[in-house]
């Protein structure tokens, strides 16, 4: 690894993650010295399989993962339980890890590209806010990334659920063909789409052939906790590339403090061992992407990037409703990956000046465990029950939608004043409100729901309306044109600190209904590229 006589290094990530990896993957094979400091502890994939096959709740994704109290993840362990605490109407549970390689060790893979009217939401429809960059802008990063994670998908589909053609525009066709639906995944897709809907392919980073050294699909079916044999890209395979590229990984170093120099400009970094010892270490720039829960707090905890107050705000998740129901005939869910398509019909029109766009979710992973928690709340037991258990398993259907929150200053994440973790530092508070725009989306989403229930002849099991956690963290250190409202700009550079970018898909200004983590990984490759000229 290249050395500089006056910093520990070019440039410093904090957080191993998918996103910090990218970054420090590019940045190395630049040829630019690198260090990534992780909280976490390192895991390997079989340690990780094997947690998960002790677990006895296998619908906890966030279980067979390290519960450390230096380095707490959001839920589901003795001290994680205690870390994240709601204080608003909604109950939000990010699913975050703290570990080498981030999340995406449990992810659903799902690669979809924003739309250009998504980041252009303001402009196009008049409500919530604009990205301060363009769909042409940030095409090009979306290819690159879809190459770095090994994305399949269909190049044919119209993602904007009109039944089109291919939409958004693509400068290249997918790294990989889609991967082949399952029985179940097809049989809904006709029956959904000879009614009128657009069920498409899901795009994900998934392997349909074999690609950059992992395997295809075999079909495993528990992408979420864990890909057993790597078929699905993963945080941790991109740290393993940084590494080889050239840069230093610290784990179990608890970044707590940036340090404002001359300049404006970030002078060090501090970070906290897991026995109380600090360390401090200096670089030209430095790479925050540490979560979009976890990148907040560290700038609150330092007191910086915050000159306009909008750190810790804005807070915005895919919170959602749910459909549960027996299907009149045998589907047979649970082979093959546990998501491959999805409804796209709510995802844009004229409707969004008046409620949230919305995508439906088809659920494909095994349903047995809920099949039989719910015969056995209703007391069947015996042979009974084994029939049951067979029968319902064959024809459950599970969908979820993801719905659109709008951007709003009052959601904040914040540092407790009582609470503390191991090492002396705040835990976060959040408040959150999904807002009447997100709820006014909730009915027409329903209605939908009615006519899949008449379509499949189906047994409701639960269609309440219940808004629900859905993940997928943003908002929280938004981006913009204007320093007085926003802490990055376009760039994802700090309008306070010229050496300070956030990597972190904190930094999304506009939700829409799809899943975040792409956009954040052409992001994490474009600041690369733009500090491989300036470091």
């Amino acid at each position: 690894m290249a050395t500089h006589v006056d910093y520990d290094a070019d440039v410093i990530v904090v957080g191993s993650g998918l996103l910090g990896a990218l970054a420090a993957t590019s940045l190395a094979a630049a040829g630019k010295s690198v260090i990534i400091l992780e909280a976490g502890p390192r895991m390997q994939r079989w340690q990780v399989v094997e947690n998960f096959r002790n677990t006895v709740d296998k619908s906890n994704p966030n279980l067979p993962y390290p519960d450390l109290p230096w380095a707490m993840k959001s839920y589901g362990g003795k001290y994680s339980d205690a870390y994240w605490r709601n204080t608003g109407p909604f109950p939000f549970r990010p699913g975050m890890l703290k570990v080498v390689g981030g999340t995406t060790w449990h992810w659903g893979a799902a690669t979809w590209r924003y739309l250009p009217s998504d980041m252009k939401l303001q402009s196009t429809y008049g409500v919530g806010r604009d990205w301060p960059i363009s769909y042409d802008e940030i095409e090009p990063w979306y290819q690159r990334a879809e190459e770095a994670l090994g994305v399949s998908g269909n190049d044919a589909d119209d993602q904007t659920g009109k039944g089109g053609g291919q939409a958004p525009r693509r400068s290249r066709p997918y790294p990989m063909p889609a991967i082949g639906w399952s029985d179940f995944t097809q049989k809904v897709a006709d029956k959904l789409n000879g009614a009128g809907f657009h069920f498409i392919d899901e795009p994900n980073a998934r392997n349909s052939r074999p690609y950059d050294g992992r395997p295809a699909c075999r079909g495993n079916n528990n992408c979420m906790p864990v890909c057993p044999i790597g078929a699905m890209y993963s945080g941790d395979m991109q740290v393993a590339k940084a590494e080889a590229a050239g840069a230093k990984l610290i784990s179990e170093a608890v970044v707590h403090k940036l340090e404002k120099g001359a300049g404006g400009k970030i002078s060090a970094v501090r970070y906290l061992q897991p026995d109380g010892t600090e360390h401090r270490l200096t670089a030209k720039y430095v790479i925050v992407a540490a979560h979009a829960m976890e990148t907040p707090k560290l700038l609150l905890m330092s007191d910086v990037a915050n000159r306009s107050d909008q750190v810790g705000r804005n807070v915005m998740g895919h919170t959602g409703v749910s459909l549960l129901f027996l299907s009149k005939d045998p589907l047979w869910p649970g082979r093959g990956p546990q998501q491959q398509g999805g409804i796209m019909d709510w995802r844009d029109g004229d409707f969004r000046r008046r409620h949230t766009a919305g995508k439906h979710s088809l659920s494909n992973a095994v349903p047995n465990h809920d099949v039989a928690a719910r015969l056995l709340a209703q007391g069947v037991i015996g042979s009974e029950l084994n029939r049951r258990i067979r029968e319902d398993s064959a024809r459950w259907v599970s969908i979820s939608t993801m719905l659109e929150q709008l951007p709003d200053p009052a959601n904040r994440i914040t540092l407790s004043s009582t609470r503390r973790d191991a090492l002396g530092l705040p835990m976060p508070d959040l408040y959150n409100d999904p807002g009447d725009y997100l709820r006014a989306g909730v009915a027409p989403m329903r209605g939908d729901y009615q006519r899949f229930l008449e379509l499949f002849e189906g047994t409701l099991i639960k269609d309440d309306g219940e808004l629900e956690n859905h993940d997928h963290l943003m908002g929280s250190v938004i981006m913009g044109a204007d320093p007085r409202d926003s802490v990055v700009d376009g760039d994802c550079r700090s309008h306070d600190h010229p050496n300070l970018f956030l990597v972190t898909t904190g930094v999304i200004p506009a939700a829409g209904v799809v899943n975040p983590t792409l956009t954040g990984a052409a992001l994490a490759l474009r600041v690369a590229e733009l500090l491989g000229r300036e470091a």
